[in-house]
């Protein structure tokens, strides 16, 4: 009996390297595999603190009262914190210049920040390969899921011996997945020989775990797993040396991950220039389209799009149909149709492929925005 196609059906499980698995079918679902256990602790790398402020600074004039020195002080320590949650602000949204050009604007998916952030989690070591990579893994508190969170991070060859800063994708998982399942398919493989070969520059991958549950990436009731995908990229941009902008960062998924991806990236248009959803479904994602329009067509977006012809999940069709949606809105878009069904099989055979889109992608984002940084007049 053949599966209707109607948007009722893309509710995925992607799990495993086989075949999806439905929910009261013949082919039940498999436990799921847990991640590998943690080893001991290793420091994250710190980038250094910004300079300090001068140490000069006006001093009273003789004879002047202790109450005028005091209220002297106090204003300017009242001008600094101004200044200084004026800045937060601006650097929250990942994008410089942002919030003075005047764009049409909206309430964006987005954890809370605070001019001092939570403690950093620890990055525990979990394996380095031959070619010099290495995937470590953190766990933290998360505010938006009110419970633990976690992420796997791919830190690429020579990471311990630059300075360099690095841009970086974020990867979801599919309903009721695990983020050990990119490990699994590959993706440090995938980036290894692409960099190695000088078709990517080197970048920074995280895989985030969201909880166990049917509805993933998804803001339900107090667990709010949209925006535990942006207190993790924050968490990240203090943690690691990346590049802290919109054009520094990706994020994809596959199956539920995949319209998390997209979902996200909507939500969040100043924080992400590259959105990639792997047979995934983009179900009442058409009103943030249209709030992004104007954001779209102002910065641009690199998006690319890929359904399975024999997917019984998610409706193929949709992946083209939407990826014109977001070439109207001003987005550089793609969209295909593989053959093929719906499993994580299909997806390790398309990894390097979007590994790629992804990278290069970053690349012209990054000359974009360094177009557009010098081309602006500087005021005296």
């Amino acid at each position: 009996m053949s599966v209707a196609t109607k948007v009722t059906r893309t509710q995925p499980w992607l799990e495993s390297l086989g075949d999806w698995a439905w929910p009261g079918r013949a082919a039940a679902a498999e436990g799921l595999q847990l991640p590998p256990s943690w080893v001991s602790a290793f420091p994250p790398r710190l980038e250094p603190a910004g300079a300090s402020l001068p140490s000069s600074s006006p001093v009273p004039a003789r004879g002047g009262s202790v109450q005028r020195r005091r209220l002297l002080l106090a204003t300017l320590l009242s001008a600094l914190a101004a200044v200084c949650c004026a800045l937060a602000a601006h650097v929250a949204g990942g994008l410089g210049g942002v919030v003075s050009l005047g764009l049409p604007g909206r309430p964006v998916v987005a954890a809370a920040s605070t001019a001092v952030g939570p403690p950093l989690p620890t990055l525990i070591p979990v394996s380095r390969d031959s070619s010099g990579s290495s995937i470590d893994r953190a766990s933290f508190t998360s505010v938006a899921l009110g419970g633990a969170g976690s992420f796997f991070v791919y830190l690429p060859p020579g990471y311990a011996s630059t300075t360099r800063r690095y841009p970086v994708i974020y990867l979801l998982h599919g309903r009721q997945g695990h983020a050990q399942a990119f490990l699994e398919i590959g993706i440090q493989q995938a980036l290894d020989r692409l960099i190695a070969r000088r078709a990517i520059p080197p970048m920074i991958a995280v895989m985030m775990q969201d909880r166990i549950t049917l509805d993933n990436w998804k803001d339900v009731g107090r667990r709010h797993s949209a925006k535990y995908v942006v207190e993790v990229q924050q968490l990240i941009d203090r943690m690691l040396p990346t590049i802290a902008t919109r054009a520094g960062r990706a994020i994809a998924g596959s199956s539920m991950g995949g319209f998390g991806a997209m979902h996200v990236g909507l939500a969040n248009p100043y924080i992400f220039s590259v959105v990639e959803s792997w047979l995934g479904f983009f179900n009442n994602l058409d009103g943030e389209l249209h709030a992004d329009a104007p954001i779209l067509a102002r910065f641009g977006l690199h998006a690319f799009l890929y359904g399975a012809a024999a997917d019984p999940v998610a409706e193929p069709a949709q992946d083209p149909a939407f990826a014109a949606k977001l070439h109207a809105a001003g987005a550089q878009a793609e969209g295909a149709i593989y053959p093929g069904g719906h499993s994580l099989g299909k997806t390790r055979a398309h990894l390097e492929a979007m590994m790629l889109f992804a990278g290069r992608s970053l690349v012209a984002a990054q000359r974009r925005a360094a177009a557009e940084a010098s081309s602006r007049p500087r005021h005296a």
